[in-house]
């Protein structure tokens, strides 16, 4: 693609005589000799099967665990309320190491970043089995959910960086993998545990296979280091569309801090909505299918229904984003979405057995608010740099949002002896995410805001 770079160095006669291009020739490490058109496609292929790879590993370590977590709670001899702060840990890392990620992969590039996050997630899978008590797994838990932390913020970095004119095409690809896996997971993992044994251990153990595979394709390009983003976009964007004089051409380093995030209003809602779809995301993968059981649904077909809510977001995590990206407005995407989610809670409330599969479609279809927030993230933000802060900043900020739902809901459902409260409190919450998605999803950037 003529569009799609790999370093910082540039590729065309055009980009050599560009003084940013230039300046950016000149920094410290960067690569001196152009790639040839051979090898910037073969480094493209990589890209996108690593997309793939590390998408599908974003997800297993928590449906997998929702789907034994009853016979988790038994091993490790866990409370309701000691399970509930179990499925707070993945907001709450996904929060603390989700914003060390930009100031990593300044540091060391997005690919080495990626491919150490993807070496966590299989060694924490591989140890927290066998870690021995409730310590030891919420070590080794939170292990391979800093590797999870790190990708989440830098695909949509990634996707911008190589694929700029298919954003939404590729943040598609890239979430309808990640729905596969989380389906997949879900779905699979109490079958594998049976054919394993029984034994809930190797049933969790077995997910650090495709988490170890995915560290492969990022391996020939962990030293594509350095600011390409922002550079890469400097030199591609006109005046008009970067805001700046030709000669004006900055480095990533020298446009991140420029951007005060916290100053744009697109940010913050983007950052809320963010956190509410997660929260009703996390208690779905944490609790939905302990609710079905509850209800005198059996332990296998519990774990179909939530492989059904997940498998919903593999078509619709391709649909949405590309519907989004031909919108001007997203928020009757927002509206949608959570209009299928406060139907599936109602019917949940009323008749969990009984409508199983209808509300467990529903969800699925609700949750797909997860790849339509990635894809406000790309185009609330124009240049890469941009969109590392955004995504870094909602993200973060969004995730520590939704750490007290799924902890507040095992203990509502201790207190209550029930999931009536839980379930009015999962509906309760998608009337403001309604509200501030359709914030987040006007015609709006951030660097317009943010340098007011």
């Amino acid at each position: 693609m003529a569009r799609e770079e790999t370093t910082r160095t540039p590729t065309s006669p055009t980009e050599r005589h560009d003084p940013a291009a230039t300046a950016a020739d000149r920094a410290p490490g960067a690569a001196r000799a152009p790639r040839t058109p051979a090898t910037r496609a073969w480094a493209t292929r990589l890209v996108v099967i690593g997309i793939v790879l590390s998408a599908l590993n974003l997800r297993p370590a928590i449906t997998s665990l929702g789907a034994l977590l009853e016979e988790v709670r038994d091993g490790l001899g866990m409370s309701g309320s000691v399970a509930g702060v179990l499925t707070s840990v993945p907001p709450l890392c996904f929060a603390v190491f989700g914003v060390m990620a930009p100031r990593l992969a300044r540091r060391f590039g997005p690919a080495a970043v990626v491919c150490a996050g993807m070496a966590a997630i299989g060694a924490g899978l591989l140890i927290r089995p066998y870690a021995g008590g409730t310590a030891g797994f919420l070590a080794a838990s939170a292990l391979a959910l800093m590797g999870i932390a790190v990708s989440n913020v830098l695909m949509p970095v990634i996707v911008k960086r190589w694929f700029p004119d298919r954003v939404g095409s590729m943040t598609g690809l890239y979430s309808m993998a990640l729905a596969l896996g989380t389906s997949t997971a879900a779905a699979a993992t109490v079958p594998l545990t049976n054919a394993l044994g029984g034994d809930w251990q190797p049933g969790l153990a077995v997910w650090a296979v495709i988490a170890l595979a995915a560290v492969l394709p990022w391996l020939p390009l962990v030293r594509d280091r350095g600011a390409a983003p922002a550079a890469q976009d400097s030199r591609r964007q006109t005046p008009q569309e970067s805001g700046q004089t030709p000669a004006a051409g900055t480095s990533a380093r020298e446009e991140a801090p420029a951007l005060r995030i916290t100053r744009s209003r697109t940010a913050w809602a983007l950052a809320v909505f963010f956190g509410l779809q997660a929260t009703a995301a996390y208690i779905t993968m944490g609790w939905m299918a302990q609710i079905f059981r509850d209800a005198g649904v059996s332990a296998g077909t519990a774990g179909l229904l939530l492989a059904v809510t997940m498998v919903m977001g593999v078509p619709l995590a391709f649909v949405i984003p590309r519907l989004a990206t031909r919108l001007p407005h997203q928020g009757p995407i927002v509206l949608a979405l959570g209009v299928c989610g406060l139907a599936g809670y109602a019917g949940l409330y009323l008749a969990p057995a009984g409508g199983a599969w209808a509300w467990a479609v529903l969800l699925g279809v609700s949750n797909c608010a997860f790849p339509l927030a990635l894809t406000m993230v790309g185009m609330r933000a124009r240049s890469g740099a941009g969109v590392a802060q955004l995504s870094a900043f909602a993200q973060s900020t969004g995730y520590l949002i939704s750490i007290p739902g799924p902890l507040l809901v095992g203990v509502l459902n201790q207190s209550s002896g029930g999931w009536g409260v839980p379930i009015a409190l999962m509906c309760g919450l998608m009337i403001p995410q309604m509200v501030v998605g359709w914030v987040a999803g006007r015609d709006r950037t951030v660097e317009d805001e943010a340098t007011r």
